[in-house]
């Protein structure tokens, strides 16, 4: 996994490549929490990885976001996943479950598609 975090959009970009497991997820967490970017927008290109998480695992990431929402520490801004296989999308909504946060969030099939729907809530706050 790889991000970057751009503080004048507001946004953390994510690709994630290859197996992915806990620790990968972890750091990312750690490089938010720390980067202060936890309200901001995410887009998560996970088209190209291959989910390498038990049971425990998914639990772990469940308990460290249901963590972080309880302490206000993840605001949570929304978050667009882009998967193209069905293990992918599996991962993409138990995490969503697991995390039981109140930003919204969405599959999208392409990056493009994903980035637009940001840009799209993005001017809704604006005129809000």
């Amino acid at each position: 996994m790889r991000w970057t975090i751009s503080d004048d959009e507001r946004l953390v970009t994510v690709v994630a490549e290859g197996p992915v497991g806990l620790p990968d997820i972890e750091a990312y967490f750690d490089a938010i929490i720390v980067a202060g970017a936890q309200p901001y927008a995410k887009l998560l290109d996970a088209s190209s990885m291959e989910v390498r998480l038990s049971d425990a695992d998914m639990m772990a990431i469940g308990a460290r976001m249901s963590a972080y929402v309880k302490d206000q520490k993840w605001s949570g801004g929304p978050a667009a996943f882009v998967v193209t296989s069905r293990t992918n999308r599996e991962f993409v909504k138990r995490f969503d479950n697991l995390a039981d946060s109140p930003r919204q969030a969405k599959v999208f099939q392409t990056v493009d598609e994903a980035r637009a729907w940001l840009e799209e809530l993005k001017l809704q706050r604006i005129t809000d």
